[in-house]
């Protein structure tokens, strides 16, 4: 059973409000969840304690159990103090334009 740290959305439409569930990895984004161990409201200003609301204890022991955090809950942790600074991974250069658009550019300037 592979778990992960993440966010469970909930809100109206155009105003998210965020849960930060334990669930499996193979569970629906909203479905069902194993433990809720905060909520993040990203409408707040950055400063503001409510903000970002979570149980670092239970978090620790999440991780230290094996459960994955996604990418999102990484960054939060570590703006928490939780887990040491998050860095994200390398992405490929797919979306880079390519060879002969890149050619059309330095032509026309």
């Amino acid at each position: 059973m592979a778990l992960k740290i993440r966010l469970a959305r909930g809100g109206a439409k155009k105003r998210p409000f965020y849960r930060v569930v334990v669930a499996e990895a193979t569970s629906p984004r909203d479905g069902r969840f194993i433990e809720r161990i905060g909520s993040y409201n990203p409408l707040l200003e950055k400063d503001h304690a409510d903000r970002l609301v979570l149980r670092a204890d239970r978090a620790k022991y999440w991780l230290s159990v094996g459960a994955k955090a996604t990418e999102k809950v990484q960054k939060l942790l570590a703006e928490m103090g939780v887990i040491e600074k998050f860095v994200p991974p390398e992405r490929p250069k797919k979306s880079a334009p390519k060879k002969k658009a890149q050619e059309k550019m330095k032509a026309a300037s």
